[in-house]
């Protein structure tokens, strides 16, 4: 007992010192975190409870009354329930076909399938309005604004979420357990409901979380598709803002916006962890059996759904008067018809790739850290609780609007050393804490795989930490580093939500040149706005291409 008395102060020691240390290293992205977001988004909601310097908060509740905030606000979940619900339709078979069966040019159709999850969400509500609009393959439908086009976007965008989220778990299922139920008589759907389903289910839940959060903040594809009648709250905010200068009524939709999500990623995160995976043995994939005849009929139709729309986007930027013409991409060295534009169209593919890059690095910088803090071993309950709450904060960008993110920034750093309205770093600013959950979520897994015995075994060896950090995890992170960069990269060029406010007019960035394109009436306007979306989700492939080879499954741990 004397022992453990004198033992017991070192250990508190100890604990402080681990405790201190976790400090630390999140004192730097705290400190970004609410300056560049706690503080902007603060100050946005902070105008729904202020009023003329008085603190007022029945008046948010007088907002949500209207009528018109309630249509909104239905309008908003069965859009983005419908949505979630085709986005898991479509996903999870194709995500079981793509990573268990073994097919020609598998990767190829996954890299197609997996496309539309950086694709800027302008370019798809650009892509469905040639679709469904006069004129398109599917015009006879009459569904070119309304909430079925609203859901058929949201669908298209959010499917490649289910696939790479559920498709990466599905990969690594070890499949000895489900192969001896086989064995002991067990049916392909008992295999499936008492093996399968318990190893997924984390995934599953994380993937349906996460593409209601998508389509519920949906910005570009719901503007596009629903415009004024079928908003969102998220594109209500935008027109409070912009159009009608209701900044109380925006705020107040936020503050609704921004419980919801809390809600959501505490719910995701209770019911996520008794299904969350453990490590497995990879197998190769199988030979397709009768069996599996419905799994690869809705993967068809998924491909075709995918595809549908860029072809016709791409068919519809080639065509000028009713024939095949280069004239819509050499227009992109204009300003489009009626001096539509302040800079032409290829000035602004340069800026939105400057700024890209300085949004990669911003968000790479704050992801790694944020990923080391979270994944290091805890060796207290306090100590787990901390990471587990630093996890959750800095998830929030995930889903609160980037229209409040960015209407945020520029209401709040218009004064003193905090005054950025004209640097031009604030958008980089936004679009790397937009990027920032995505750079996380593909780090995070493969930081926590790493077995915490090798770093002791060469700290055991005399390794310090850098040391130890260069023998131990890069070797391991490097290729998910790779990737993170490409998502990173790939969500920067396509944010419109928070850069639409934020952007300079003259040096807009590509998706927010587009869609002035599609607001300015005229034939070459429109013909310009398709072929500069072309360009656009051409860039936007290529990088998703070039992540695909890289094979990293760690996304799948959003």
């Amino acid at each position: 007992m004397v022992r453990r008395a004198l033992d017991r102060p070192t250990v508190d020691r100890a604990k402080l010192g681990r405790l201190a240390g976790l400090a630390a290293l999140a004192a730097g992205p705290l400190v970004v975190l609410t300056l560049f977001f706690l503080l902007p988004v603060a100050g946005m909601v902070g105008r729904g409870f202020v009023v003329d310097g008085t603190f007022d908060p029945l008046g948010v509740l007088e907002v949500l009354a209207r009528p018109r905030v309630g249509r909104v606000l239905g309008f908003t979940l069965a859009s983005a329930t419908a949505g979630t619900v085709l986005s898991l339709l479509l996903g999870l078979p194709s995500a079981y076909v793509l990573s268990r069966l073994d097919l020609p040019a598998r990767r190829l159709v996954r890299a197609v399938l997996l496309v539309p999850f950086v694709l800027p969400t302008i370019v798809v509500g650009v892509a469905f309005r040639d679709v469904l609009g006069e004129g398109g393959p599917l015009g006879f439908l009459g569904w070119e604004q309304g909430p079925v086009a609203v859901v058929l976007g949201l669908a298209f965008f959010n499917a490649a979420v289910v696939i790479r989220t559920v498709g990466a778990a599905w990969e690594s299922l070890d499949p000895r357990p489900g192969e001896a139920a086989a064995a002991l008589g067990a049916t392909p759907f008992q295999v499936l409901t008492t093996v399968t389903w318990p190893a997924l289910r984390g995934s599953v839940v994380s993937a349906t979380s996460v593409v209601f959060l998508f389509c519920a903040t949906s910005f570009g594809v719901v503007l596009t598709l629903g415009g004024v009648r079928w908003a969102t709250v998220e594109t209500e905010i935008y027109l409070l803002t912009t159009s009608l200068f209701d900044l109380r009524a925006a705020a107040a939709l936020s503050v609704l916006q921004l419980v919801v999500v809390v809600v959501l990623l505490a719910l995701t995160a209770r019911f996520r962890a008794p299904g969350a995976p453990v490590a497995r043995r990879t197998s190769a994939p199988r030979r397709v059996r009768p069996a599996d005849a419905p799994a690869l009929a809705v993967t068809a139709l998924t491909l075709a759904f995918v595809a549908l729309p860029i072809i016709t986007l791409v068919q519809g930027s080639l065509r000028v008067g009713g024939e095949w013409s280069l004239d819509n991409y050499r227009a992109l060295a204009g300003r489009g018809s009626d001096q539509a534009l302040l800079v032409p169209v290829t000035d602004a593919l340069a800026s939105s790739l400057r700024i890209a890059v300085d949004a990669t690095w911003m968000a790479l910088g704050l992801g790694l850290l944020l990923a080391v803090v979270v994944t290091r071993r805890s060796h207290s309950p306090a100590e787990r609780r901390v990471r587990s709450a630093l996890d959750a904060v800095f998830m929030l960008p995930l889903g609160v609007s980037a229209v409040t993110l960015g209407f945020g920034l520029l209401v709040t750093l218009d004064s003193g050393p905090l005054d950025l309205r004209d640097s031009p770093l604030l958008v980089p600013i936004a679009q790397a804490l937009v990027a920032l959950p995505l750079v996380v979520r593909t780090l995070v897994p493969v930081l926590a795989g790493i077995d915490d015995r090798q770093r002791q075994a060469a700290a055991s060896l005399g390794a310090g930490a850098w040391r130890t950090w260069l023998t131990v995890e890069v070797p391991v992170v490097w290729k998910p580093l790779l990737a993170a960069s490409g998502f990173a990269f790939a969500a920067s060029l396509g944010e419109f939500g928070a850069t639409s406010f934020l952007v300079r007019d003259e040096a807009p960035t590509l998706p927010v040149v587009i869609f002035r394109l599609l607001g300015h009436p005229g034939e070459m306007n429109y013909g310009m706005a398709l072929a500069a979306s072309v360009v656009l989700a051409a860039t936007t492939a290529l990088v998703m291409l070039a992540v695909e080879q890289l094979r990293v499954p760690s996304l799948g741990a959003m």
